[in-house]
């Protein structure tokens, strides 16, 4: 698998988000929200909500919360109308980074990730100044305990898998993106649990900083873009 190990993205994110679950509640609130509005309350006929209410899972979302707000969406009582916008940029040091949100205020969002990253010392790019640097792929990870790796990706190659590779204590296992649902669903059937599954920006290639100023900048440019209301992922190419 090319690149360097996309987990270390996500875990880090996920040790963070076990601070604060009602702030990646929230977030999560938003994306099944979206997925309503977009394409209807039924699972079985809209999948970018069955990835959602996937990623909640995967979150531990109680179910009573997801389906309380699948219910308020379909029924029109949530008034709020967010718009996916995503920023790209560059972080100290070089380092490509994409930010997904989902706003109410474009304006106010803009200025936030204008400030964040003038603040660290990157800047906010146009509309593709990134985007060349990454992959679109359904990435999907488990938990390597106790589990045979030959039998891992035997299974996931049969339900769909175009990649899979052992990072540290996990397995990484890559999709196309339209196909992220159904090769979760199928592993899913097959017993296995998941720490993440979702759609992610794989970087092509890495940028390592070997300034210790530039990482702390690096770092506190992550950690303010993770602690907005607006952002639901953050992806970039640093090696840390």
């Amino acid at each position: 698998m090319a690149g360097h190990s996309k987990w270390n993205n996500i875990k880090r994110k996920k040790e963070k988000t076990d601070q604060q679950r009602a702030k990646i509640f929230t977030k999560i609130g938003r994306e099944l929200s979206v997925a309503v509005k977009e394409g209807g309350p039924d699972p079985n006929s809209n999948s970018r909500l069955r990835d959602a209410i996937a990623k909640a899972k995967a979150n531990n979302v109680p179910n009573e919360n997801i389906e309380r707000i699948i219910k308020k969406a379909a029924g029109g009582a949530d008034g709020d109308n967010y718009e996916e916008i995503i920023y790209e940029g560059y972080g100290p040091g070089g380092v490509a980074v994409i930010v997904e949100t989902l706003t109410d205020n474009r304006n106010r969002t803009a200025g936030d990730m204008r400030h964040y990253f003038d603040k660290c010392g990157g800047n906010l790019g146009q509309s593709g100044s990134v985007m060349f640097m990454f992959e679109r792929k359904g990435l999907i990870v488990i938990d390597a305990e106790g589990l045979d790796e030959e039998k891992v990706m035997e299974d996931a190659l049969e339900a769909g898998a175009v990649d899979f590779a052992r990072e540290d204590d996990v397995f990484e296992i890559l999709t196309e993106p339209n196909s992220l649902g159904d090769t979760r669903d199928e592993l899913a059937k097959r017993g296995y649990s998941f720490l993440s599954a979702e759609v992610a920006y794989i970087p092509l290639n890495s940028t390592t900083i070997s300034d210790p100023e530039q990482v702390a900048k690096m770092e506190k440019l992550i950690d303010m873009l993770e602690d907005n209301d607006d952002v639901q992922n953050i992806w970039h190419n640093w090696k840390n």
